[in-house]
């Protein structure tokens, strides 16, 4: 398996490090932005707070800034805004698939209700666009707009994945463009707005590159890290039907009766430990593992040649890093 080049690992800290003190101010926002007075959503609220994620996004669009300028009081508040958006995404996700366990701790629906979650989903969703439309600009609010569509259709996209065993590469590949790569494409685009048309394109793909590839890798640790590592149950995907790409990848290289496990697997409604283990197994000896790593390890180097052509320095170092972060994460 070709891989990706060897560099020394590195930390979301250590990235995150030339941006620390504005993610500090994004966090301020974020609890600006959705302060409520009504009880039940600031008890939601104050649940999401506390699950304070990897705020992975915002540095996106801080870094793509200091690539093409510096770092402005709107900037931060835009940070905000990708992070709400991202994080309105999660708890409706969440909601859909019936998931117990988000960053270990208990989900909005597990702990309210699948009704709270789909209203609380649209709070901040909402929230999110009235400080979009604060902002008097045009661009960041089209590029929001869009990217919201295309992560809509993204989920539906995921739907139409469950239990088709013959979903292929170019469909999974929309979909996780539309699903992931689309949010972390405009945090990099909003970033560079300060910048040149060809910068602010540059930084537009290595987000899409970038997000591609942190979604497969996304997909991978369902089938090789614990539940410990990712904070949520191992095998999660093969529990709730999905098809992703490592699973994809092994398909075609199945005999007939081992694809007949994976049928099974797709039949049972509540799959057993033993039976997603099965399949885990035989994805991983037909290569399909192996092929997805290789897939990532193509679209993180597809990130890094779109780097080329910004400025050097600190804010470049540390988005090249974040493809690297990306790729190699376990969590």
């Amino acid at each position: 398996m070709a891989a990706h080049p060897q560099v020394a690992a590195v930390g979301l800290p250590a990235i995150q490090a030339p941006v620390r003190e504005q993610l500090t101010g994004v966090f301020d926002e974020i609890r600006r932005i959705i302060v409520a007075d009504f009880a039940p959503i600031a008890e939601a609220n104050a649940h999401l707070l506390h699950m304070r994620g990897k705020m992975f996004r915002p540095t996106l669009l801080l870094l793509a800034a200091r690539c093409t300028g510096h770092v402005t009081p709107r900037d931060i508040t835009l940070g905000a805004v990708v992070e709400l958006i991202h994080l309105a995404t999660l708890v409706h996700d969440d909601s859909v698939d019936h998931s117990v366990l988000r960053r270990g701790q208990p989900t909005i629906n597990a702990l309210f209700s699948h009704q709270v979650a789909v209203i609380m989903g649209d709070y901040l969703y909402s929230r999110a666009i009235i400080e979009l439309v604060e902002q008097d600009d045009p661009e960041p609010l089209r590029v929001m707009a869009r990217v919201t569509n295309e992560m809509t259709v993204g989920e539906m996209r995921e739907l139409s994945a469950h239990d088709v065993l013959d979903y292929s590469e170019d469909e999974y590949d929309r979909l996780i463009r539309f699903k992931t790569a689309s949010l972390m494409s405009a945090a990099c685009e909003i970033g560079g707005l300060q910048g040149s048309r060809e910068e602010r394109e540059c930084l537009r793909r290595y987000g899409n590159y970038l997000g591609m590839a942190f979604q497969v890798t996304d997909d991978l640790l369902d089938y090789t890290e614990s539940e410990a590592v990712i904070g949520k149950p191992t095998g999660l995907d093969l529990r709730e039907h999905k098809i992703t790409l490592p699973l994809i990848a092994a398909l075609p290289h199945m005999a007939s009766g081992e694809r007949r496990v994976v049928e099974d697997l797709m039949r049972d409604p509540e799959p057993g430990d033993d039976l997603i283990t099965a399949v885990i197994r035989l994805v991983e000896h037909r290569g399909g593992i192996a092929a997805a790593q290789e897939r990532a390890a193509q679209l993180a180097r597809r990130a890094e040649d779109e780097l080329a052509s910004l400025a050097p320095g600190t804010a470049r170092d540390a988005l090249r890093d974040c493809v690297t972060y990306a790729i190699e994460r376990r969590s």
